[in-house]
């Protein structure tokens, strides 16, 4: 080893010790006949010490002479340091160096290592080689490693056995757009990289193995932001013999797990709300519970009073901002323009200020009674000093506009402490959504969902109202976890197929295996998901998931420090039976 200790490990117990340190110069600070170097590893900072008349003067020089990031190795004896650093666990020591060698020189970094940079994003991810020395960005993969060896030991401790299942396999249309992959061997024919391994999994409980989880790798090409990326990490699972009870118990406790040991908190109860309510109250079927503001429709004390605008509206909604009615007129009117920007995409919206004197002061007091104003005020839970904001419309869009005001209002009032963690189950899913553009039903979640029992005669006669087996975790509006009880007979499985617009032909070109193999005893079975990479963004209380991935990828798809994706050779593309260049011909 070409060291005895880290430079994160030294203490006051060590002194007199004689050590050999080796890592990265921080800085060099000179002070004629004196200095100092701070020498870095992935434990830590020590500072080295060079003192005329203490040291060789040829060391001394050396010394001065070393540039950032230089690797370098020094032999000395530990020793109080006169002025302490209580910011460093290492602050009370340092090294009186008696050897010095340079192991390796650096080039002048593009930006400064240290936990506040100059270098910008895209730069960074340039060089996320030099990025990953900063602490700010090594911690957050230490956590990353701490939850992945602590779900494996709670899933160890639950019986699951980890099971790795094929990267290159068949493309099936999962949601998402496939990546794909030529085939070499088979010309003109394509792997695609698995968006899940969900009917692996399936097929794993059909062959008897009863609990299985993987730590995985998962593809997906679709638009990007920055809670995605196009190759992202889940931990998936699958159970047989279970009802969905059975699974939402097992996975309340990985997640209490993660919390306990990574986190040091207790969580309290996991609420539980039906899909139908979430959107209900929230408008999103992944609501935000740190905080209230639950709608309230008010189409019956609303319409009928001479104000065009919510006459004509199909649905009414107020949401009441406690302790608000202090805004100013600047900022209402601040609130309104941003509702109304396109990605919003609000017409307008109205106020009520819930005066201290009891009086009501609203954007639309001529159409409205302070009696009018109160019963809004009544019916949303308002007191004196809340501010309600209204906003109108189609149903659907006024939701989703809705919804989008209430997590401003919940940023803007504080009340999205990220050191406060809410998980919520939210349940019944509908099984199938309508989608405008092809004019048929798709599979809200994957069209291995099982419907609920008591809902399967309603999918010839409204597909529309069947509730799925389904269920989500979300951690403070953010989903974390998605899974179903899966259907595991063939009869059902076919006729789910059928709903979703399959023919007989296309069901068993994409799926056949996995139909054939429900035929040889498929156990009852269900499983879950979880976003890891989302997770670790959660724990770190950060928005990026970014952050807690080693080499990401940027916005637009790229890894700029390896410049990919890249064109291949003309050569490759004879080999993989691939005509592109003919085609950017024509």
């Amino acid at each position: 080893m070409l060291r005895t200790h880290t430079c994160g490990e030294l203490r006051l117990e060590d002194l007199d010790k004689k050590v050999i340190l080796s890592g990265w110069v921080q800085r060099v600070r000179n002070k004629g006949g004196l200095a100092w170097v701070d020498l870095r590893d992935r434990y830590g900072v020590t500072q080295l010490i060079f003192e005329e008349g203490a040291v060789a003067p040829e060391l001394l020089k050396t010394a001065t002479t070393l540039g950032r990031e230089y690797v370098v190795q020094a032999e000395g004896v530990v020793i109080e340091r006169a002025s302490k650093n209580d910011k460093i666990p290492t602050g009370s020591i340092e090294i009186r160096v008696s050897e010095l060698k340079v192991l390796n020189k650096a080039k002048v970094p593009p930006f400064i290592i240290e936990d506040e940079t100059d270098g910008g994003e895209e730069l960074r991810m340039k060089y996320r080689y030099l990025d990953l020395r900063r602490n700010v960005v090594r911690e957050k993969l230490q956590l990353r490693h701490r939850m992945m060896q602590e779900t494996r030991k709670y899933m160890d401790g639950q019986d699951f056995m980890e099971v790795e299942t094929p990267v290159l396999i068949k493309s099936t249309p999962e949601g998402a757009r496939d990546f794909v992959v030529p085939s070499r061997v088979h010309g003109g024919e394509f792997y695609a990289l698995p968006q899940s391994p969900q009917t692996f999994k399936q097929l794993l409980m059909v062959s008897g193995f009863d609990r299985y989880f993987q730590i995985v790798k998962c593809f997906r090409d679709e638009d990007l932001r920055a809670d995605r990326q196009p190759e992202f990490t889940q931990i998936d699972c699958e159970m047989s013999f279970v009802d969905q009870e059975d699974i939402l118990e097992i996975f309340e406790g990985l997640v209490r797990h993660l919390f306990t040991k990574v986190k040091g908190m207790e969580l309290g109860n996991i609420d539980r709300m039906t899909y139908e309510d979430a959107m209900r109250l929230y408008g999103n079927d992944k609501p935000d519970i740190r905080f209230g503001m639950p709608f309230v429709e008010l189409n019956d004390l609303a319409q009928g009073k001479g104000f065009s605008i919510f006459d004509s509206a199909e649905l009414i909604l107020g949401i009441n901002a406690g302790g608000a009615a202090n805004y100013t007129r600047k900022q209402l009117d601040a609130l309104t323009n941003w509702v109304r920007r396109p990605q919003i995409g609000a017409k307008g919206m109205v106020y009520v200020k819930c005066n201290e004197d009891g009086t009501f002061k609203s954007s639309v007091d001529k159409f409205y009674s302070q009696e009018d104003l109160k019963a809004w005020a009544d019916k949303a839970g308002a007191k004196k000093g809340d501010l309600i904001l209204l906003l109108s419309g189609s149903e659907k869009d006024t939701r989703k506009q809705m919804s989008e005001l209430r997590l401003k209002m919940g940023d803007d009032l504080g009340l999205r402490d990220k050191s406060v963690y809410k998980p919520l189950w939210v349940l019944d899913f509908p099984l199938l959504e309508w989608d405008e553009e092809t004019a048929r039903y798709h599979a809200m979640h994957h069209p291995f969902t099982s419907p609920k029992k008591e809902d399967m005669e309603l999918l010839d006669k409204d597909p529309g109202k069947v509730r799925a087996n389904a269920y989500d975790l979300v951690i403070n509006g953010v989903e974390i976890g998605g899974g179903s009880i899966r259907i595991h007979d063939k009869e059902t499985q076919q006729m789910m197929f059928r709903h979703l617009g399959f023919t007989e032909e296309e069901a068993q070109s994409q799926f056949g295996f996995l139909m054939e193999a429900f035929e040889f005893g498929a156990p009852p079975h269900g499983g879950i998901a979880f976003g890891f990479d989302r997770l670790c963004a959660i724990f770190g209380g950060t928005d990026s998931i970014r952050d807690y991935i080693a080499f990401p990828k940027n916005n637009a798809g790229r890894d700029v420090m390896i410049n990919s994706p890249s064109s291949i050779s003309d050569e490759q593309l004879i080999e993989l039976s691939l005509d592109i260049k003919e085609r950017e011909k024509e």
